[in-house]
């Protein structure tokens, strides 16, 4: 059994953990989503479109990730 520092400290420093972990147990909390409508000028959806091309990823993964970083900040 490992104590919650070394614990952390094998996680951080990449190493493999599962042993250690319950996955039977494990649960995703907070997944239920909604859909909602929203309405942008066409320049940030062109910032967006950018972006997203620039990472690699979908619109709509990018806004996910700017409201998450934001509301995250807020909290």
């Amino acid at each position: 059994m490992k104590t919650v520092k070394e614990f952390d400290e094998l996680f951080d420093s990449g190493e493999d953990i599962s042993e250690f972990v319950d996955y039977s147990k494990a649960t995703r909390p907070n997944l239920a989503q909604k859909r909602v409508n929203l309405d942008l000028p066409v320049w940030m959806i062109e910032k967006l479109d950018k972006e997203a091309k620039r990472l690699g990823v979908a619109r709509q993964a990018i806004m996910k990730m700017f409201l998450a970083q934001h509301l995250e900040k807020a909290i």
